[in-house]
């Protein structure tokens, strides 16, 4: 009984030490929060912010701005990855609803993009983007999914008007 008991007590402390090494872990990988809007302090190997760098392929996010329900916004990519090319359809705005939206260029000054081939370190941009959001209160949050590798990457980049 008393082996029985030790057992059970053995077994219920290990559940409970791994619940918390896996919480601990989870907490680890959270991406640090932005202190300030468009801080040049990023957790990405790139600068100046918002921008992010996923195995050597780098997006660039600037001259955010809001009109009515238009988010626009200027990127520029840099690519030194195994990736081959920047898409509009790897780009998504969540707005503060938690709602995504894709590229659109049915407003004035929205322009489009179309699939661009580059090779290892060429840049391309800047080109100016537009979102439509229904929920225009920032952040927002730029959900990039480049095309590296079957099982590889996407990011979020929050990112405030300038």
């Amino acid at each position: 009984m008393t082996r029985r008991l030790l057992t059970t007590l053995g077994v219920f402390a290990g559940l409970i030490a791994a619940a918390l090494i896996a919480g601990g872990a989870y907490m680890a990988l959270k991406a640090p929060l932005a202190t300030q809007p468009n801080s040049d302090l990023q957790p990405d190997n790139c600068s100046p912010g918002p921008c992010s760098n996923l195995k050597g392929y780098t997006i660039w996010i600037s001259s955010v701005r809001v009109q009515n329900d238009i988010v626009h916004m200027t990127v520029k990519f840099q690519n030194s990855s195994t990736a081959t090319h920047a898409s509009p359809e790897d780009l998504q705005l969540i707005d503060a609803g938690r709602r995504s939206s894709i590229p659109i260029t049915d407003a004035t000054g929205c322009k489009s993009f179309s699939r661009h081939d580059f090779n290892q370190g060429a840049l391309y941009g800047p080109v100016d983007i537009c979102f439509r959001v229904s929920n225009a209160n920032p952040p927002f949050i730029l959900h990039w999914t480049p095309d590296i590798g079957p099982f590889c990457c996407e990011k979020d980049v929050t990112i405030w008007p300038t």
